[in-house]
């Protein structure tokens, strides 16, 4: 359906919040989740899209209450993963593949940028960008914008960059043929497809490496990086949040109010995704006020400042399991 949306204009502000619209059908396999398989995507909004042939999915309202950006995880679902990784630990652990007891894994992830242009050089970015963006993504998981937040332990190094000039790439068509045929490096490279589509970001979660390690990484909105256009989401953290997913993180409001959740104990339960910057919102009644400065929930950029040490820990977890 993606054909439908029409072209957006480019002015200042064209793109969507993150708080303003979220994605629920994506072409080919993005919604198409298994327990162990799935995307994570954000939309832009519905007032900069026109009518985009989307139907809002139930869950969380969020992005301006278009939909979910990837169908929910059941309780039973997220439980699945969390044995299969188990399982995975435990046989690492027997070969002395974990960290020591007490530690997290940390590593230097080199970054592939793979610049979708159009026949006339629309979306393209300039060197400039990529690297503030790749500096925002070592700023964001090193813990250096709230004394409350966690350092991963992880950094990023410009890999390569890349640009092509093609019309169906730059509107993200045919995305799993571009990806696979321009993928560069490892289960630990984290490659970003710059692109021009109808939402902020689309990622692939660390669990599905082992059977489609062709499309790994995540697809990012041009406009969004630091810089750009995309008005409350040009200070770089889309990338922040999408990588967050890329390393195993679910949305801050996954679960809604249950004590699952996001599968992260320090991050209090939150019903559903915030706009904005509701400073005091507070949707469950489980104790904790709503974690809009988390990267991992839908807020403006200019808001987020922090992930938890909780986030921090399954990051190391995940990235033990399933990228190291």
């Amino acid at each position: 359906m993606r054909s439908s949306i029409p072209s957006l204009p480019h002015r200042p502000g064209r793109f969507v919040t993150r708080p303003r619209a979220l994605a629920v059908l994506l072409a080919g396999t993005a919604l198409a989740f298994s327990p162990l398989g799935g995307q994570a995507t954000a939309q832009l909004p519905v007032d900069q899209v026109g009518n985009p042939c989307l139907t809002p999915a139930d869950g969380p309202a969020a992005r301006g209450g278009f939909g979910a950006d990837h169908r929910d995880l059941s309780a039973a679902e997220q439980q699945s993963i969390e044995a299969k990784t188990a399982q995975i630990l435990k046989a690492k652990a027997a070969r002395g593949l974990t960290p020591k007891a007490g530690t997290l894994a940390a590593a230097s992830v080199p970054v592939y940028f793979h610049v979708m242009r159009s026949s006339t050089g629309a979306g393209d970015v300039t060197a400039t960008q990529i690297n503030q963006q790749i500096a925002e993504l070592n700023q964001d998981f090193a813990g250096g914008e709230s004394s409350q937040a966690a350092n991963t332990g992880f950094t990023f190094y410009l890999a390569g960059t890349d640009r092509f000039n093609n019309n169906t790439w730059h509107r993200d068509g045919q995305s799993t043929t571009y990806r696979s045929q321009t993928r560069k490096g490892g289960k630990n490279a984290l490659n970003i497809w710059l692109v021009d589509f109808s939402y902020l970001g689309i990622a692939t979660f660390p669990w599905d490496y082992q059977s489609s390690p062709s499309i790994d990484g995540i697809r990012v909105q041009y406009s969004s990086l630091p810089g750009g256009s995309a008005t409350n989401f040009n200070l770089g953290k889309t990338a922040s949040h999408e990588a967050g997913h890329w390393f195993g993180l679910y949305h801050t409001f996954q679960g809604g109010c249950t004590s699952t959740n996001d599968s992260v104990s320090d991050t209090p339960a939150q019903s559903s995704a915030s706009s904005g910057c509701p400073t005091g919102r507070n949707s469950c009644s489980l104790p904790g006020l709503d974690p809009i400065h988390n990267y991992m929930d839908y807020s403006y950029d200019s808001c987020y400042n922090q992930f938890t040490p909780g986030q921090s820990s399954r990051i190391s977890t995940m990235w033990t399991a399933y990228r190291a």
